[in-house]
């Protein structure tokens, strides 16, 4: 148990603090110097009363010494505690704004009206020659469309409605009504003309004639009269009998029946509705020529439009406004700066050569390195005047490299899809065809190699032969990439030349890929040396 009087002993005197702990007693011998607490205890005469009050006085200074000990332990508590509160105050803030970023980044990616891919979908489906317009243009185009061939089906000459209300057919729909009128009469006319024959013994006038018979005996000539009268009105030898008139109308039914299923009347129910199910077919078919030739006219507009692009400077706008979405994209995704340069001047005062600049992120080993991008839709530019270009780009723009993308379109004669002259790369890249991207990324990929090599090649320890074959290998893959398309237009007998062809260079661009990350790995090693 903690004894604070044992501990203020221990303080004066040690040996005597252990004597008294073990017998849980303390002997103090104070020396009192203030003049209050002097004057106190002398005014005490008794000196064992004076060592009570002197005890006592002791007892309350320590009790009140610990009181104080407790609340500044309980304040360094609540001072800790509200620090904590506010570190995690700012950790949650942080996180809450890290969140809110990537989210707004993610959604960016997806729903920015300028190049979200959601937008790219949307533009992709609806289109003039997009999906959609090509599901509608193959349903409801042409004689053979599957509207035509579905009408033409049902409704047509040959279909099976048609043919079921030919009255010729003998399996047809009046045919078959035609048989059961006449079956059913026939077996009324049986039926009644049984009940009212003498022959049959169970009819209703054999069973009528028996009951007067066993009831009355045989009958007055007033009897037979009446019955006569009876058979009469049940003969069909009297015009004027029951039966007869109940036959004739029977008939006229029958008649009034066949007249309303015959397409010799043109007031003929059946008539009528041939004529509403033709008028039907001709509406549909009114509107799908009228569908077909707005089609068309929008059709021909479009290619209008089109033409008229490709001999104005619109249509290379478009062409460059193409490749600069996919390489903002690209920088995006690589951490790296594009920045659109075609309408701002450069270095050079009054030029405004280069379209775009790529700036390399931090994380890369060419840190601060440019590469500038030229697009042309021209058919005119010839390697020399491309070559041209990109020393006048790559000095206006202060680029380290320079890459010259020609539309494959407009790509002369001889114009190689990839090919490499000291600092610049020229492609040929068809904006339409996204398996041609495959280019770009190439060209991309190998102008950060030469930025690096542009920063580093000097002082750099980098096997620079083994990087030159790797491009040069590349370039080969790129072309080989251009021969499958070639055979993919004649797949049936290409089939094996195309097996062949990606089996080569799929073991070349693996090759080419371990020398440039041993290319990058050596860059990586020397920067690191550099930098200690």
């Amino acid at each position: 148990m903690y004894d604070p009087d044992l501990d203020a002993l221990a303080a004066l005197d040690p040996r005597r603090a252990a004597t008294a702990r073990d017998r849980d007693e303390i002997e103090v011998s104070l020396r009192v110097r203030d003049p209050e607490l002097v004057a106190e205890l002398r005014a005490i005469r008794d000196p064992r009363e004076r060592d009570e009050h002197a005890q006592l006085a002791l007892r309350i200074g320590l009790l009140a010494l610990r009181s104080a000990r407790g609340q500044i332990d309980a304040g360094a508590v609540r001072g800790e505690v509200d620090r904590l509160l506010i570190e995690l105050r700012k950790g949650l803030e942080q996180h809450r704004d890290h969140v809110q970023s990537e989210l707004s980044g993610a959604l960016k990616h997806y729903f920015d009206p300028n190049d979200g891919r959601f937008e790219e979908r949307v533009r992709a489906l609806v289109k003039d020659d997009g999906e959609l317009a090509q599901v509608i243009r193959a349903q409801v185009h042409g004689s053979d469309s599957a509207l035509a061939r579905t009408l033409a089906q049902h409704v047509g000459a040959e279909s099976p409605l048609l043919r079921s209300l030919d009255p010729t057919n003998s399996t047809g729909l009046v045919a078959g009504v035609q048989r059961l009128v006449e079956d059913a009469l026939g077996l009324q006319r049986t039926a009644i003309l049984g009940e009212f024959s003498l022959d049959n013994r169970e009819g209703a006038l054999a069973r009528f004639l028996g009951e007067l018979t066993r009831s009355h005996g045989e009958v007055g000539e007033a009897l037979q009269e009446r019955i006569g009268a009876v058979v009469r009105e049940f003969s069909l030898d009297d015009e004027n009998s029951g039966l007869s008139r109940l036959v004739r109308r029977v008939e006229r039914a029958q008649q009034q029946i066949a007249d309303e299923f015959t397409l010799d009347s043109e007031t003929s129910a059946l008539a009528r509705m041939r004529r509403e199910l033709l008028g039907i077919a001709e509406k549909q078919n009114a509107t799908l020529v009228e569908i077909e030739s707005r089609m068309k006219v929008e059709l021909a507009k479009f290619g209008a439009k089109r033409e008229a692009d490709a001999r104005t400077t619109a249509h290379g706008n478009e062409f460059e406004a193409t490749l600069l979405r996919w390489l903002e994209r690209r920088a995006n995704e690589g951490g790296d700066v594009c920045e659109e340069t075609g309408g701002t001047t450069g270095s050079i005062k009054n030029c405004k050569v280069g379209d775009a600049v790529v700036e390399l992120g931090p994380e890369h080993r060419a840190a601060g390195a440019r590469i500038v991008f030229e697009a042309k839709e021209d058919a005119s530019y010839r390697l020399a005047t491309a070559r041209e270009e990109m020393d006048t780009a790559r000095k206006n723009r202060d680029a380290d490299v320079g890459v010259f993308v020609l539309s494959a379109k407009s790509a002369p004669d001889g114009w190689e899809t990839f090919r490499v002259i000291g600092p610049d790369v020229f492609v040929a890249w068809n904006a339409e065809d996204p398996a041609t991207d495959v280019i770009l990324e190439a060209a991309l990929a190998l102008a950060r190699a030469l930025c690096a090599r542009a920063r580093h090649g000097v002082e750099s320890e980098l096997d620079f032969e083994g990087f030159e074959r790797a491009v040069r290998d590349v370039e080969k893959q790129i072309q080989a990439l251009a021969d499958i398309t070639t055979f993919a237009g004649t797949i049936e007998s290409g089939a094996t030349k195309i097996r062949e062809k990606v089996r080569i260079m799929k073991g070349h661009l693996e090759k080419a890929v371990e020398t440039l990350d041993e290319c990058r790995e050596a860059a990586r090693r020397d920067l690191s040396g550099a930098t200690s």
